[in-house]
This record gives structure tokens, sequence and C-alpha cells, in this order.
């Protein structure tokens, strides 16, 4: 479906003045050629401020057939014909014509003069030859490398361009002919080649393929198809002759009608169109070549449209790159082609009265389909545009290349942040310029050029001729009558600047707003790709042009953004992602004006509430004044009133008066009680500063309800703005008053995934206002960590959550940060909850009760002992941590005993208990000295007692009692004889010897 709109993409046009009849033109980058009917000569025309002039006139060898300009390397290729033979030639630095200089150098392909001019400046134009053992009948130029692809009867030949550097100063252009591609009873009418793809076009016929390259040894293997799958490839690369092919039938008196078919990726060899590979050239020939199919479509003769074969046939095949935004387009020789990045191809073609625009990437899809009310002669396709001729109107269609490119570009653009109008949006016709006798069409920059041949019949009678059929092609001919002469003009149409079309648009789309049709969105959305073709003109460099067009693009998408408030379709989510494209803020967005926000609930469209709620779901840094928090208020309140409570906890409507939002709350607590909707309450009481409604309130619900409300709506305690976590006012209440309520929300955000440990860990810190001391850890943030160490998290959590605990604890018992409020926990209640803290040992304890600890370090030490004592540490990494523990008192030794420990060094442990604590050693043997270390009791302690009882000292009674012990336990232990092999040798033991005898009988009889 085609679309209609009186818009005005043409604007002022002129005469290129010529002094003989145009026959045909190319365009180059800012130029045109045109070939002069019954002279050997092409007239160059450069455009000069909108102005085209003389540039400069080349001679050709024989009458120019047909012509192609190439952007890469700035030369001309055409294919002349003299005395009835075709030869294709290229004109190299043909600029260097205009100083006047006429000095020409002829040359075939793959030769170069040496040293040319002996090192001066190069001031000739070069003509190269390409001999080919056929005629050339049609020629494409790659605009991305500069390559040059020839469409022979049955070949297409490939030849690549050469950038050659003669010498310091010197350099030069040249072709390599490289490749031949047989083909058997095809003849193309037209080519399109542009970086590997290659589009040929018969009558009723289009193939797209593409050519890959490969390392030679890899030629076995498979070539990813259309869809990127594997699929093998037959054609290679030979060094041979083609086979030769069949002799064809006659067939001039006959006209086959093929049936219609569009087949896509490798189902395209289906249409029997094979093609063999010969290769000619030497530079690549380690270089293996297949052939991946993309794209193949054939037609039926329509014999009720037609009244000659030569009015159905195909015409204006067309490949269209895209580049990549930013990639740089320095046009100086082969720059362009080094610079570019090519982001999306399409192909283009068209019936008399219908076009086709395909996209050609990584797969083949049909995105536009152009239906001419008139029968077409002729198209030209742009990003921004098609423009198509009849004979007697130029037409402008939009197009929908960029839709499709940026989507190439970013795959997830269809998002809440940002999109882009779909492809399949309806087409639009912008224009019909009429004109007498069109011909020829061409287009370049901001330049439409048009040939006209018009005769006295096209001016006074515009009937269409009766219509007959002949099976001959071209069988009708008209024949100008000997009296008339023809008339021509070659005209120049400058297009609109993209500005001056956009602001258009949009001033034609405001008369569909109060109708509220989709016409309005259809135009907005094309001003919006028309901008965004502009935006992706790899040329367009940074200049206030392109600040102007930015600009634009960001209009288009507030428009957008308002239409899709306005209406209630089924893309109203849109309004959201053009919104923020257009970096409205939302005061700019809520105060646009009556016609986006009316007075009542019906003027509020899906599209906007939408965008009204997720904008205050997220954390922007911008805060609405009283009038339009009130305004969001009262949209809510009647489109949808459960979200109030939510949009109350969004920083934006920090300003919002809390009586009039705990008005709405109160009327929605009567229809949709919850408990957010308390909280919300609660929070807007504190506000007012009414505390005994906020006790009702928080008295309405348990804590375990209160903290689900809090996981639903993590906002009421926290906000995040420029990457920093800012705490309310709730939050803040609960901290003075249910701290316990406080902790177990904050561990059940953290379990639901609402916050990260460093979020929580910075809240908390900041929230206790201790930020600035990096070494100072609020009691809050420690009852948090063993709160969600009850919890049991993850392994990757656990053991930072391990060490995070022991640091504080060392810092509480070396007395470097005594406690700020009192722990929530006790290590009793620690114990019982949690499996990471074990019992402590029985030595332990006894050697704590032995030494009274400080009241405020207390808890701490048993929560460390308990730590260590659990099965959670690995001990070896936790000694790094107790280097601040001074091992001068009794709490501090039993921690570095424990670790020393629990990494198996029990004879260490042993002699640190016999210097500072000896009490203890005899209840810290019976609890470690067992299985393996058993043997210690009489290896180490027995020794070492008897040694320091011989020494004496204050500590005698306690030693000796410890020796008694020992000695119990190791005349248990042992043999009678093993056990006198035990004993000092130096009589020491000898009071005791008739006591372990009785000790040792015992034994005997048990």
């Amino acid at each position: 479906m085609v679309q209609f709109y009186n818009l005005h993409p043409f604007g002022s046009q002129q005469i290129v003045p010529m002094k003989q009849e145009p026959e045909l033109f190319c365009c180059g980058r800012d130029c045109v050629f045109v070939a002069c009917a019954g002279a050997c000569k092409i007239d160059v025309f450069v455009a000069s401020r909108d102005v085209f002039e003389p540039f400069c006139s080349i001679n050709t060898v024989g009458k120019v057939r047909q012509m192609r300009y190439s952007d890469v390397g700035d030369y001309l290729v055409a294919v002349e014909e003299k005395n009835q033979v075709t030869s294709l030639r290229a004109y190299v630095n043909w600029r260097c014509k205009s100083t006047g200089n006429s000095r020409t150098s002829v040359r075939l392909v793959g030769l170069m003069i040496e040293n040319p001019l002996n090192g001066g400046p190069r001031d000739q134009m070069d003509i190269i030859e390409m001999p080919l053992s056929d005629s050339p009948l049609c020629v494409s130029c790659c605009p991305v490398r500069g390559d040059l692809l020839v469409g022979c009867k049955n070949k297409l030949v490939l030849f690549y361009l050469r950038h050659l550097s003669l010498n310091n100063e010197l350099s030069a252009l040249d072709f390599e002919r490289s490749l031949n591609l047989h083909v058997v009873n095809v003849t193309p009418i037209q080519i399109a080649f542009c970086a590997g793809y290659v589009s040929l076009m018969m009558e009723f016929e289009v193939l797209v393929l593409k050519l890959l390259q490969s390392p030679k040894g890899a030629a076995k293997t498979t070539a990813p198809d259309a869809n990127g799958l594997g699929q093998p490839h037959e054609e290679g690369l030979i060094n041979q002759a083609p086979p030769s092919s069949p002799c064809p039938l006659d067939l001039d008196d006959f006209v086959i009608c093929q049936r219609p078919m569009e087949l896509f990726g490798e189902e395209s060899r289906s249409s029997g169109i094979s093609f063999t590979l010969e290769s000619i050239g030497l530079a690549k020939e380690d270089v293996y070549i297949q052939i991946q199919y993309i794209l193949y479509r054939s037609f039926s003769l329509d014999l009720s449209q037609v009244f000659s074969v030569e009015d159905t046939k195909l015409h204006s095949l067309q490949l269209l790159p895209m580049y990549r935004t930013g990639t740089s387009t320095s046009l100086e020789g082969s720059a362009s082609s080094q610079n570019r990045e090519l982001l999306s191809l399409f192909c283009f073609f068209s019936m008399p009265h219908v076009g086709y625009l395909y996209t050609i990437g990584n797969s083949a899809d049909l995105i536009s389909t152009y239906q001419y009310p008139e029968r077409s002669q002729e198209a030209v396709v742009t990003p921004q545009f098609l423009h198509v001729i009849t004979s007697n109107s130029l037409q402008c269609y939009t197009v929908r290349c960029s839709a499709a490119a940026a989507r190439d570009e970013d795959p997830y653009i269809d998002t809440t942040l940002k999109t882009c109008p779909p492809v399949t949006l309806d087409i639009c016709a912008l224009r019909m310029q009429l004109f007498i006798g069109l011909k020829v069409l061409g287009r370049f920059q901001n330049h439409v050029i048009l040939l006209t041949k018009a005769i006295d019949e096209d001016i006074t009678e515009r009937e269409t001729p009766k219509r007959t059929f002949s099976r001959r092609a071209g069988s009708v001919k008209h024949k100008l009558p000997p009296e008339t002469e023809p008339g021509w003009n070659l005209y120049v149409v400058n297009t609109v600047p993209t500005i001056q079309l956009y602001k258009e648009m949009v001033e034609y789309s405001r008369k569909y707003e109060t109708i509220r049709t989709q016409s309005s969105i259809h135009l907005l959305s094309e001003a919006h790709l028309l901008v965004r073709a502009a935006l992706m003109d790899p040329d367009l460099m940074e200049s206030p042009e392109k600040e102007e067009l930015l600009a634009a693009f960001r209009d288009s998408c507030g428009y957008l953004g308002d239409c899709y408030s306005r209406f209630n379709t089924k893309f109203s989510h849109l309004a959201l992602p053009y919104y923020k494209m257009s970096q409205l803020s939302m005061s700019d967005i809520l105060s646009r004006g009556n016609s986006i926000i009316g007075g009542g609930g019906e003027d509020y469209g899906k599209g906007f509430v939408f965008y009204l709620k997720h904008s205050l779901s997220e954390d922007l840094d911008e805060e609405l004044s009283e009038e339009l928090a009130t305004k969001v208020l009262q949209i809510l309140s009647t489109a949808e009133p459960v979200q109030l409570p939510h949009a109350l906890c969004s920083a934006s409507m920090k300003n919002v008066s809390p009586r009039i939002a705990m008005g709405y709350l109160q009327k929605l607590d009567t229809t949709h009680p919850s408990v957010v909707v308390t909280l919300a309450k609660a929070s807007m009481a504190l506000k007012m500063q009414d505390l005994s409604a906020y006790r009702i309130e928080m008295g309405r619900h348990t804590e375990m309800m209160m903290v689900y409300g809090f996981v639903i709506e993590p906002r009421l305690l926290m906000h995040r703005r420029n990457e920093e976590i800012i705490s309310t006012e709730l939050a803040v209440h609960l901290k003075e008053t249910q701290t316990r309520l406080l902790v177990a929300s904050m561990v059940a955000l953290y379990e639901n995934s609402k916050i990260v440990l460093q979020e929580a860990d910075l809240f908390l810190k900041v929230f206790c206002e201790q930020y600035e001391d990096e070494d100072r850890t609020p009691q809050l943030l420690v009852d948090f960590w063993e709160a969600l160490f009850v919890a049991c998290p993850q392994e990757a959590v656990l053991q930072d959550l391990l060490f995070k605990l022991i640091s504080h604890y060392i810092c509480r018992i070396t007395g470097r940060q005594p406690p700020d409020t009192k722990p929530l926990k006790t290590p009793e209640e620690l114990i019982n909850s949690c499996s990471h803290y074990g019992l402590i040992y029985p030595w332990i304890t006894y050697m704590v009760s032995k030494e009274l600890p400080n009241n405020d370090s207390s808890e701490e030490l048993s929560k460390l002992q308990s730590l260590l004592c659990g099965p959670s540490l690995d001990i070896a990494s936790v000694r790094p941590f107790l280097e601040p523990l001074q091992e001068n008192n009794i709490a501090a030794l039993s921690v570095h005993i424990l670790c020393a420990t629990r990494l198996g060094e029990y004879e260490k442990s042993i002699n640190k208990l016999l210097d500072q604590c000896p009490e203890a050693v005899i209840s810290y043997a019976i609890h470690e000295l067992k299985d393996a270390s058993q043997g210690l009791w009489w290896t180490k302690l027995l020794p070492e007692l008897c040694n320091r009882i011989q020494h004496g000292g204050n500590e005698n009674q306690i030693l000796i009692s410890a020796l008694r012990e020992t000695l119990s336990v190791v005349a248990m232990e042992l043999d009678l004889k093993d056990f006198l092999n035990v004993l000092p040798e130096d009589g020491s033991a000898t009071f005791f010897l008739p006591y372990l005898l009785h000790h040792n009988r015992k034994k005997s009889v048990t």
C-alpha cells in the first residue's frame, strides 16, 4: 500500500547548457558525464554551488553505448562502438583535461609505462583499453572497492582495481583481469556489483549471488549460505576453458512465458542458472573462490498490461550500500574504500508497474514493494528516496533502507531505551513532478538529473496508443514524422535540504492530530527515517549541519513520543523509547501542552501512562515540581491507581505534597489494600511528622509482611542516584526504632537480587554517616553481615563475609573500634542459628575464665573463637588477619593457639600454654591430643613438665598438678615397660612411682 502526500522534495531546477543533443549520461561524485548523439566525445559538467558548468570534454574512440563512474579511483569506464565493433575503455585522471592539456596516453590493461615523464608531475589522462573475447554489453563499478564487472553474453568478467606506486611521487591506477564467470544461455541486460555481491538481470529474471574467497587449501570446505548454514559448493576456481554451450533453439518467433518464482539462499540453485569459474588472474592464485546464492526471482509476462514485450522487461537494477555510522570517507584516491565499513546492502529492480527492494545481508528479505500509478521507465534508489520516471512525470517515494540498516547496526535497537520505525512501514509517495518526454534518470548528492526528448506528438496528443502484441521483442516502434524535429533538454532538479523537507513533513502531520489517525504517526515516522538516513551518511562530517540534523532527530523522537502517548494503539509502548531518544526531561514532557495531557482521564493514552510508570520506576536525577508531582498523582489515580504507592517512592516525586499524597493513598487503601500501600502511608506520615499515624500504619502488619513489602518496593528504603545510594526518611526512622526490621529487610533485598553486597555495604556505611572513615565499621553493617551469614549465602559471598567479620572482630578485640550500638545477636544466638559458628572448645572457655575480659569486646571475642572453631574457615588464609592481636593477654593467646592447633601445630601450642597459661594445658591436652597426636602426651608433654618442675618456679604447684594428670593418662595408655622407659632417668619422678604402680595394676586388672 502506498500513501500519497503532497510534499515538496524537489526545489529549483536548471538546464545544463549543451550544444549537441545528449544521448545518455551518468553521474559522478560531483559531476555529470554526458555522451552526445552522433559525436565521439563525452562532455563533463561539474557542480559548483549548485550550478553546473562545463568542465572538460573527453574524446572517445567510438559512439558511447554505456558508461559508469567509480567514486573509488575517480575513473570513468565506457562501452564504445565503432564500425560495429564494441570495446571497453577506462578513463583515468580525466580531471587534468580541465587545464586545457590534451596530453593522453593509451595503454592496454596490465601494461604500465616505466618512469612516465621522467618523474615529472602526472598531468595526462590515461585511457586503459580492456580487450575482451566477447562484446561487452553492460558494466558495473563496485562503490566500495572500485573493482569492475563486465557483462557479456554467457559470461561475466571481473577486473580488480589496483593502485600502483611508480616512484616516490607518482602513482597510477590499473586493472587486473581476475575471474570469468561463465553461464550458459544467459545474456544480462544489466549487472550490479558491490563488495563481492553480484546481481544480474535478464528480461524477466534477477539473480543475486556472492563471491566468497577462502585459502586454496580450504577449497573443498563448505561455505555459509544466506542463512549462515554450511552448504557444499560445486563451483570452483579452475584454470581451463569453459565448456562449450549447446546451440540454442531459434526462438525469434516465440515468446517464452515462464512461471513466476522467488527463491532464497541455496534454493536459488534450482533456478537452472549455474556458473563455471575460470581464473585468469595472477595476483590471487592462492585464493579459492566459491559462489553463494542469495536470491533468484523470475516474472511472467502480464498480457493485461502490455502492448509489447519491451514494455514488460525488468529495468533499473541497483545494489545500494549503506555504511556503518561514524566511518570516515576521505575521497582522495582509494581512501574511501579503505575507510568505509559496509553495514547493509540492498538490491532494487523494477517491473514497469512494480518496484522491489530487498535487503541482501546475511539473508535476502523483501522489505518494500512499490506500486506505480503509471508505467515506469527508469528508477534510482538512494538511502532516503526512490526516484522513478514515467513518460511524463518524476515521482518520489520514501524507502526503508535506514530502518533496516539501523537494525543491522544495532540488533537490540527495539528496547525500552531506543527504537526505530519498522521496515514494514507503508510506502509514502511525496511528489509527482510533471515533465514531457522523460527518457533517462540519474541521481547524485542532492541533484536529480533528467534527460528529456519530446516531439510534437508528445505535447499535443497524450493518448495511449492502441495495444498491439508481437511475439518478437521490441517489434513496436514509434517512428518520428520526417517533418518534426525532436526537442531535448538535460535538467538538473535540486532536491530540498533534509531539514527543510523534515520541517514540512512535521507541519503536514499536524493536520491529522485532531482526528487521531495513524496518518500522523506514519508521516512523522517518515520524517524520522529521513533524518536517520541523513545521519547515517558517512560523508557527513562534524559541522553545524550535523548538529542541526541531530536536533531534528531528537525533535522527531519527541513528536513520535507524543503520538504514541496520545493514541491507544497496540504500539503505544513505543512512547517510552521515543521519549528517551528525544532527551526531553520528564518535566518537559509533562508540560508539553493540553494536546498530550488534558484535564480528564480520557486524555491520558496508554502510551503516556506506560512512559510515566517506567520513568518513575527509574532513579532519574530529576525532581518534579510540586505542581507536576500532583499532576502525576492525578493521572495515575485515574489511569492506574495501583501504581500510586510505587510512583510516590520515586526520587522524582520528592517535592510532592505529603497531605495530597496521603489523600490519594487512603482512597486507594479502601479499594486495593496492600502492605506496600501501608508502608507508603507510613512514609507520608513521617514526612508530615505525624508519629501517631506512623505507628498505627506500622502496627497493621507483622514484621515478615513488612519485609515482604520492602522487597516489592525497595525504594521505600533507598534511592539510587548517580551511582550513589541514598536512604529515605523511613529508613532513617527504622534505624532508630526498629533496627531488626531494617536489617531483615536488607537481607531480604539481597536474597531477592534487589541489591548486591557491595551496594548494601556502601548504603549502610553512608547511612550511619561513617563513609569518610574507611577503617571504621558501624555496628549496623556488622549486624547485616551476621544476619546474612545466618541466611547461608552462596560460597563466593560466604568467604567474603567471613573475612569481613573476622577483621571486624579483631578490630573490636584490640580496642581500635569501640561499639557504637549494641549488637543484635549474641554469640549464643549465632551458634544456635548458624552452622558456620561452632561450639567453643572447653580449653578455650577455661583459658578465658582465668582472665576477666573487657566487657566491650567479650562478645566479639566469643564470636571470633566460635568462627575459628566452626567448619567453614580456611585457617591458613585467616592467619594474616591475626597479626594485630598481640599475645600479651589470655584472650589474644587463645585465638593464636586455636589457629595453631587447627593447623596441627600441637607442640608449639603446648609450649605457649606452659609459658603463659599452664592451668589450661591439661584441658587442652585432653581435648586435642587424640588419635594421631596422642603420643605427644609422653613424647612432649611429660618430658616438658618434668623439666619445668625440676627448674622450679612460682608455678611449681600448677605444674605438679598437671604432671599428675599427665602421668595418669600416660600410665593408662602405655604398658609397664613402655611406661618406665618414658619416665625421666634423673629420678625426679620417683616420688610418684607408688601412685603410678597402683594405676598400672588397676589397668592390668581392667
